[in-house]
C-alpha cells in the first residue's frame, strides 16, 4: 500500500511530511511529476517522471493505484477517480475524501469553473497555514494506523 503524490502541485512542507513519514513507518512514497524531482536519499521514496501534458501525472496515478493506496492531491477530479477504484485520498490541507465529500467538491469545481469561464476573478486558494499542517499529518497518521 504505498502513497502516491501528485507531486507537480504539491507544497514541499508537505512533501517533507510525507519523507518523514515513509522513512518513520518504512512505506513507500512515490512521487509522479511531469519535471525532474529533488527528494531525499531514502529506497523509500521514488519519482515516476511522466510526459508533459494535461493530466497525464494524474492519468498514471490512476492507472497504478490500487485499493487500500493513499493518493495525496488536491486535484478534485482526480481524488473522484482514485476513490472509485477504493484508494485513499487526501488533499495538501488535510482534508480526507469520501464517497459522501466528492460529489459536492465535483460539483463546486465544476460551478467555480463554470465562473472563471464567463469572466468572474475567483482567486486561488488560500495560503497553506501551520494548522493546515499539522491537519495532514493528523490525517496521514490515521491512515498509516489503519493500513
Amino acid at each position: 500500500m504505498p502513497i502516491w503524490v501528485d507531486a507537480d502541485a504539491c507544497p514541499k512542507v508537505i512533501k517533507d511530511i510525507l519523507y518523514r513519514a515513509a522513512e518513520r513507518t518504512q512505506i513507500e512514497v512515490i512521487l509522479v511529476a511531469n519535471q525532474s524531482l529533488s527528494i531525499p536519499a531514502s529506497r523509500f521514496i521514488r519519482t515516476v517522471r511522466v510526459a508533459a501534458g494535461f493530466d497525464v501525472a494524474d492519468n498514471e496515478i490512476v492507472r497504478r493505484a490500487v485499493a487500500g493506496d493513499l493518493v495525496i492531491t488536491a486535484d478534485i477530479p482526480l481524488a473522484a477517480e482514485v476513490l472509485a477504484k477504493g484508494a485513499c485520498a487526501l488533499n495538501p490541507r488535510g482534508e480526507r475524501y469520501s464517497e459522501a465529500t466528492i460529489r459536492e467538491r465535483l460539483t463546486m469545481r465544476d460551478f467555480m469553473d463554470t465562473l472563471r469561464a464567463s469572466g468572474v476573478q475567483t482567486g486561488g486558494p488560500p495560503t497553506l497555514h501551520q494548522r493546515d499542517r499539522q491537519q495532514f499529518a493528523s490525517e496521514l497518521d490515521k491512515w498509516l494506523l489503519g493500513r
